[in-house]
């Protein structure tokens, strides 16, 4: 049985008895008349072979609120495009394409290039900012929600879940973070338990009382890749492209709006997709590599605050990290012995060692150059360079599409 408690600066919306779907479907189809609704779908082409994909489309195929899904398609043929357009085809709701790889949308990323703009590299980050611009380009819809394309235990009742708290007018939130569980015969999501929460409270414990952390700090799965925001935040919020998006992103929304106007929402009761690998000894990949992007991420927003970060700050926050992350270990292997999980406390121990060292790296390369990985710019500022850029976008995605 969930819980109803409020804790930290955000509204935390919990899955409480047993909430009809139907009524959240019924009263999103008129919300939406109003303010309609786009889906963005980040998509690599292997995940159409998998096990995901196919689970995902019979769900959206029975969702009838939204206005219009933007599935961005990276790592695909002419043939794969072809082929996802197909598979797509069930789908009642309009879908548009974008093709990363082909001629038209290449075309787009080298104008940005010509122009100066550095949208950086491919990855969910730059597919998800395309879209966002595609959206923003048709004018059509007042509401992005965004999931990710890799979750096996899809149920449309997660959209809906999602996008309720943004899409009914009377509740005001302009920005809506997904949480969930994730559990199977034992708990996973190790760079949220043993990363970000310990290392957040390191940081407050030496730097004192920040907003930011607070604020970071209140989520209960802040890298959850599913959120739903106003089409607006889209058009003023800068992203980084690489691991640090879900920290970024949130960044940015901290930046712009007022906490009151920010909530996290229960969307599964269990939440399953595929699993990256630690990676221990090499940072370019793994969950090595989604640490140091994360911390680079946290330590940048930090530091445009006005945090002043020195070799002995860091040498201090790995201690003060090892110290959390050890107590949190001993705080999982608690809840999971009375739930009757495993709990590998060797493993957690190697994961909290081999993610000490990636703050490490990141604490190096950021003292290096604390501008590194930029931040994509936002909307507002590419459409003021390239005033014809969303008639550009438009043309290109709809004759891929035609």
């Amino acid at each position: 049985m969930s819980d109803f408690y409020q804790s930290g600066i955000i509204t935390t919306l919990h899955q409480l008895g047993n909430p009809s779907l139907e009524r959240l479907e019924s009263e999103l189809n008129g919300f939406a008349k109003t303010r309609p609704v786009a889906l963005v779908l980040p998509a690599l082409y292997s995940e159409f072979e998998g096990p995901a994909m196919p689970g995902i489309v019979q769900e959206l195929a029975k969702v009838k609120y939204l206005n219009e899904i933007v599935l961005v398609l990276d790592k695909a043929s002419e043939k794969d495009f072809q082929r996802v357009k197909e598979f797509m085809s069930p789908i009642s709701t309009e879908v548009k394409i974008i093709h990363n790889d082909g001629k038209r949308v290449s075309e787009i990323y080298e104008t940005f290039a010509r122009n100066g703009f550095n949208v950086g590299e491919r990855g969910k980050g730059r597919s998800a900012w395309l879209a966002y611009g595609y959206v923003l380009a048709r004018g059509r819809s007042d509401v992005i929600a965004l999931h990710d394309c890799d979750i096996v235990t899809y149920s449309r009742e997660l959209l809906a879940r999602l996008c309720y708290p943004v899409v009914n007018p009377s509740l005001d939130y302009v920005f809506c973070k997904g949480y969930y569980s994730r559990i199977s015969s034992k708990m996973n999501g190790r760079v949220t338990r043993l990363l970000v929460t310990p290392l957040v409270r390191a940081l407050g414990q030496l730097i004192g009382p920040h907003d930011f952390l607070a604020f970071l700090d209140s989520f209960r799965y802040p890298l959850a890749g599913e959120f739903c925001m106003i089409t607006d935040l889209a058009r003023v919020n800068r992203i980084p492209w690489d691991w640090g998006l879900e920290v970024g992103s949130l960044a940015e929304v901290h930046r712009n709006y007022s906490p009151r106007r920010v909530c996290q929402v229960d969307i599964a009761a269990n939440y399953d997709h595929k699993h990256q690998i630690l990676s221990a000894d090499d940072a370019s990949k793994g969950l090595m590599k989604m640490t140091v992007d994360i911390c680079k991420s946290i330590f940048r927003t930090l530091a445009s605050e006005g945090v002043v970060f020195s070799d002995g700050l860091f040498k201090s926050l790995l201690v003060s990290y090892l110290r959390q992350a050890e107590d949190t270990i001993m705080k999982y292997e608690a809840d999971a012995a009375i739930n009757g999980l495993k709990f590998d406390r060797h493993e957690e121990a190697m994961a909290v060692e081999a993610f000490t060292r990636a703050i490490a790296m990141a604490t190096q390369v950021f003292m290096e150059n604390p501008m590194t990985t930029p931040l994509i710019p936002n909307w507002n500022r590419v459409t003021s360079a390239i005033p014809g850029i969303f008639d550009m976008l438009k043309m290109a995605v709809d004759a891929d599409n035609q």
